[in-house]
């Protein structure tokens, strides 16, 4: 059976549309540009495929990639990284991926081989290589003294305890140092756009240091030189600018009656009024201190892609209770 074009009113219109301005400029640009070939006549590939483990990775791999980069981070905002599991969706995303970038969280141990496993030439990168790392037993705690020491076990909230603090993002030092290494990963990954990454980096990388000098001034008076937190998550953040980082969590628990009093004593006679809590916690029991101490809670989240806002709202929060 024969097609024959569309006759009548119907074929009158389709005539219209294919001689209007509009889709003749259409029908010449999508001539015009074609496939987008790189030198030597091959399509130019997309940008690279990256996750990260969390948020504040995807600003600093963007910051220096550019439009070269497509970046995911495994844990979405206001989702708790330490209880986290990737989605069936995420892992199938992984095995099409070209670099992956963790922070040495428990829960990578249990997935990533699998995920290696279907995808070989994924590119792993743990930022805190050459990052001379902090035990988590160097912060100011008060021990329950009901409680057991589990040694270096995995607890429920997917790190672990009693070894190495993952939070190395919190130190704009630190992130420079890790900012080379991106720069490196995907140097090696894509050498021709070596100088983009290059360049970036240098405006990242100069950014950072500002920040830094910045955060010092800040801090420079302040008297109190501790702060009391939920979760210990400031731990690198503390040790690059001579604080003391005082947390209310212990080994993923809450503490218990005696060991809670221990630290509202601790918070006390230190002078500090501020309790810093992060949103994807309970802020229950930073309340329960904040009330005794005749403090406040203040909620920073260290895992918000606004990297440079966050650092400077901590040392507003620090430096404002360490100030009398």
């Amino acid at each position: 059976m024969s097609v024959h074009p569309p006759r009548g009113p119907r074929r009158r219109r389709a005539q219209r549309l294919t001689r209007s301005p509009v889709c003749c400029l259409i029908l010449l640009l999508s001539w015009l540009q074609g496939p987008v070939l790189a030198e030597g006549g091959a399509p130019s590939p997309g940008p690279l495929s990256v996750f990260v483990s969390v948020v504040p990775l995807q600003t600093f791999v963007e910051r220096i990639g550019g439009d070269q980069v497509r970046v995911r981070p495994m844990v979405q905002p206001g989702q708790n990284p330490h209880t986290y599991e990737p989605t069936p969706r995420q892992v199938a995303d992984l095995a099409g991926a070209d670099l992956y970038l963790g922070v040495g969280m428990a829960l990578e141990n249990a997935w990533l081989p699998r995920i290696r496993a279907a995808n070989p030439g994924l590119r792993v990168l743990d930022v805190r290589d050459g990052i001379p790392l902090r035990s988590t037993d160097s912060d100011h705690r008060i021990p329950d003294p009901g409680a057991t020491a589990e040694g270096h076990s995995v607890h429920e909230d997917g790190y672990d305890h009693g070894a190495l603090d993952t939070h190395v993002w919190t130190s704009p030092p630190l992130v420079k140092s890790m900012g080379a290494a991106i720069r490196a990963t995907l140097s090696d990954l894509r050498p021709g756009q070596a100088a983009l990454f290059n360049a970036n980096y240098d405006r990242f990388a100069a950014d950072l240091e500002a920040l830094d000098l910045e955060i010092r001034a800040r801090l420079a008076p302040v008297r109190v030189r501790r702060f009391l937190v939920f979760h210990p998550a400031w731990g690198y953040y503390a040790d690059t600018y001579g604080l003391t980082q005082m947390a209310i969590e212990f080994e993923g628990k809450e503490p218990g009656p005696r060991a809670l009093a221990g630290l509202i004593e601790a918070a006390r006679s230190a002078g500090v009024r501020a309790v810093l809590v992060q949103p994807q916690f309970s802020p229950r029991a930073a309340q329960q201190v904040a009330a005794a101490i005749g403090g406040r809670v203040e909620s920073v989240d260290n895992l918000s892609s606004d990297y440079f806002g966050t650092l400077r709202r901590v040392t507003e929060v620090i430096a404002g209770d360490g100030a009398r």
